[in-house]
């Protein structure tokens, strides 16, 4: 895995986030949000993003329809459900808690959180 790809089990999080903050998107438009958020610091691939999509909305966390892009193309867009807004909460704070333990083995001087 290179230095851009995006970590296994943190894109699902990554794009339950976009879609909470920007609502409605195509893929495109939450691949570039989530490289634009990253600081162009990760690479979202079509390949791993549209299997997330599937998955996410398999998990019944978004819903998506088509509809037409900025450019008029024809454009499947997805947005958050209420089971996706609860399962973005439960997953920010296990990410926290995860961070802040690895933060220990990464810099174990710092000072407890």
């Amino acid at each position: 895995m290179g230095d851009n790809d995006v970590w296994q089990g943190t894109l699902a999080l990554m794009i339950l986030k976009t879609l909470e903050s920007m609502g409605e998107l195509h893929g495109y438009g939450i691949a570039r949000r989530i490289e634009q958020i990253s600081g162009d610091r990760l690479i979202v691939q079509y390949g791993t993003l549209y299997p997330a999509l599937l998955r996410l909305e398999q998990e019944g966390y978004i819903a998506s329809e088509w509809g037409l892009s900025d450019n008029n193309r024809r454009a499947r867009f997805y947005k958050l459900t209420r089971a996706g807004r609860r399962q973005v909460e439960k997953e920010s704070q296990r990410w926290e808690k995860a961070t802040a333990i690895l933060a220990r083995f990464v810099s174990p001087n710092e000072e407890p959180l």
